[in-house]
């Protein structure tokens, strides 16, 4: 295990453990679909890229729980939104 995860300071600074674990998920899905890493490492480990990516701020949960990704294009995020899981928008079932 990555010695961040054990410091209280990456818990704290997304608002606790369950977010922690929320954040992490969300982003190694997006870069397992294909999204570039907002950090320059010389690794190909996700969980090193995405721990860095929140100690240097680059990624956050949103209020309703979305991942945010700082410093990025408007035509990224044209590309985020487009790529966004049907099921997340349909609402779920009726």
């Amino acid at each position: 295990m990555l010695d961040e995860l054990k410091e209280e300071g990456i818990v704290n600074k997304v608002g606790g453990r369950f977010k922690l674990s929320t954040l992490i998920q969300k982003r190694m899905v997006a870069l397992n679909r294909g999204a570039r890493p907002l950090v320059d490492l010389k690794t190909n480990d996700q969980l090193t890229i995405v721990v860095q990516e929140i100690l240097q701020d680059k990624i956050f949960l949103d209020q309703s729980g979305n991942l945010v990704m700082r410093g990025t294009s408007a035509g990224d995020a044209v590309r985020r939104a487009m790529l966004t899981d049907i099921s997340d928008v349909s609402g779920g079932d009726d």
